[in-house]
């Protein structure tokens, strides 16, 4: 069985705002999504988090999302192609000049939220950000929903891509995620997350909320880093992903 990636969403804190405990969970992954500033973060994160990702030997990937730090990105906002590779090359540029400050390099990118969302099923949203990431650099690995439009346009244009699942969040028949306003979102209970994990890259199946086994494809795994409960999460999935691998 090949090795999969374990990723996280990190380097969410900004100014006086503490979120997540960063430097606990990298000791868990193998790849690190930093917030570039628009959703979360900033300056003096981006750099924290970049040297401490360096340091536990950690893949560093930009995390570029909406302008919507109030709504944590999370929000669906109408952008142009245009705007939305402007966004994209804006914060990867902002990450890098950090990554390569330290001696680092750039190993993806993964957009956040409801950018990430959209993208997964508007191809010409999802052209623009696989277009600012291959004109940034051709060589970073575009992470995206399994399966989605995002994945699609990163193979046309030349990219790598990683097909991205997720152990704390439920599935709809179609294989998007259940959108966060529903009750049935969000998978709290540690060991149903393993469970589903397990089951993705096994099986490279997962059980949808409609009660049916949808085909998906696993290259890496995403935990959440801002939850009540993410560094025993992290823990333990990253033990059961060893026995398994």
């Amino acid at each position: 069985m090949k090795k999969v990636d374990l990723n996280c969403d990190i380097g969410e804190s900004f100014g006086q705002y503490t979120l997540g405990n960063d430097e606990e969970i990298m000791r868990y992954i193998s790849s690190a999504n930093i917030a570039c500033g628009f959703h979360a973060g900033d300056h003096s994160t981006m750099n924290k988090t970049v040297k401490l990702a360096l340091e536990n030997s950690v893949s560093i990937g930009a995390h570029p999302g909406f302008p919507d730090l109030q709504g944590f990105g999370r929000r669906n906002i109408t952008v142009s192609p245009e705007e939305a590779y402007e966004i994209v090359l804006y914060q990867v540029g902002a990450l890098s000049a950090f990554v390569k400050a330290q001696g680092g390099s750039l190993h993806h990118v993964k957009p956040h939220g409801a950018l990430y969302n959209m993208a997964a099923v508007n191809e010409i949203l999802a052209s623009a950000i696989a277009n600012a990431v291959y004109h940034f650099d051709p060589q970073l690995i575009l992470y995206g929903l399994a399966g989605s439009e995002l994945i699609k346009a990163g193979e046309k244009i030349g990219l790598t891509t990683a097909n991205e699942v997720f152990a704390d969040r439920t599935y709809q028949y179609d294989g998007t995620l259940t959108p966060r306003s529903y009750p049935n979102a969000l998978i709290t209970n540690t060991d149903e997350a393993i469970s589903q994990v397990i089951k993705m890259v096994k099986e490279q199946k997962v059980t949808s909320i409609e009660g049916t086994d949808i085909n998906i494809k696993a290259d890496t795994i995403c935990i959440h880093g801002d939850g009540a409960h993410a560094l025993s999460f992290a823990k333990k999935i990253h033990e059961a992903l060893s026995k398994i691998q």
